[in-house]
């Protein structure tokens, strides 16, 4: 049984760095694009990152463009997402997740299958 679990979040000031991380189990992931989502109180799930199985493909939502870097450690089955210049609009509920396909990267969330069960991230004015 896949699991995913996130950590990392918590508060910090406008201009702050957080580092996440989701720590996978069940299975290898090496084959499998990871990526992280947030979900903000009324509104949906906004995509944030994606990164390739090996690595090699990346891509960012815009408005974290710059700012995000996601990685890997598959050797950990661990994956991270590093926020630096945190925005009081990045405040949300982070989650990880594993896309459903090997060998693909998207970025629409229908697109993964198993997901962790999220960690709050807080960025004060």
């Amino acid at each position: 049984q896949v699991q995913l679990v996130e950590s990392g979040g918590g508060l910090v000031q406008a201009g702050g760095s957080l580092r996440l991380s989701c720590a996978a189990s069940g299975r290898s992931f090496s084959n499998y694009a990871m990526g992280w989502f947030r979900q903000a109180p009324g509104k949906e799930r906004e995509f944030v990152a994606v990164l390739s199985g090996g690595g090699s493909v990346t891509y960012y939502g815009d408005s974290v463009k710059g700012r995000f870097t996601i990685s890997r450690d598959n050797a950990k089955n661990t994956m991270y997402l590093q926020m630096n210049s945190l925005k009081p609009e990045d405040t949300a509920v982070y989650y990880c997740a594993v896309h459903r396909n090997p060998f693909h990267a998207t970025t629409r969330p229908a697109d993964f299958g198993s997901w962790g069960q999220g960690t709050q991230v807080t960025v004060s004015s």
